[in-house]
């Protein structure tokens, strides 16, 4: 019996994925638990729907993310921080800092996108790394001074 997917079951099927399984797993296991449904004209036309509306968000996606990045590379963030002797810098400035600054200039990033694998904590420009969306790499720059 062939079924379609509509869960993610491990060491078995993805969702979307069609799959030709014995029919009492597929009857006693699969539809009865929610995991799959028969494969049927109405059902394949349905999943294809589904994939097609999919792939659309996620080029609309894609393209804000592009969007995104192109205002990002033109914003510098400023942090003013306490220094000492011979400019050492007191504290870092962190990941959760600068999606806080982004956010006040009006920017939606979330932490996870923000790619630093340190703190920031020397005087000057660095640029940090966005991953904005998979195959959307973008930056922004971070001005520190004291």
């Amino acid at each position: 019996m062939e079924v379609i997917f509509i869960k993610d079951l491990k060491n078995q099927g993805k969702k979307g994925q069609i799959k030709n399984v014995k029919d009492g797993y597929a009857e006693n296991f699969l539809i009865k638990n929610g995991y799959a449904v028969i494969k049927t004209k109405e059902n394949l036309a349905k999943l294809q729907h589904e994939q097609a509306k999919k792939a659309k968000a996620d080029e609309e996606a894609k393209i804000a993310a592009e969007e995104l990045k192109k205002k990002l590379a033109k914003v510098v963030l400023e942090f003013k921080v306490k220094t000492g002797e011979g400019d050492k810098v007191f504290g870092s400035i962190s990941v959760k800092q600068i999606k806080d600054e982004l956010a006040k200039q009006g920017y939606k990033v979330e932490k996870s996108q923000i790619m630093m694998d340190y703190p920031i904590s020397s005087l000057g420009f660095h640029n940090v790394a966005l991953n904005l969306y998979p195959g959307v790499e973008g930056s922004v720059k971070v001005h520190v001074i004291k």
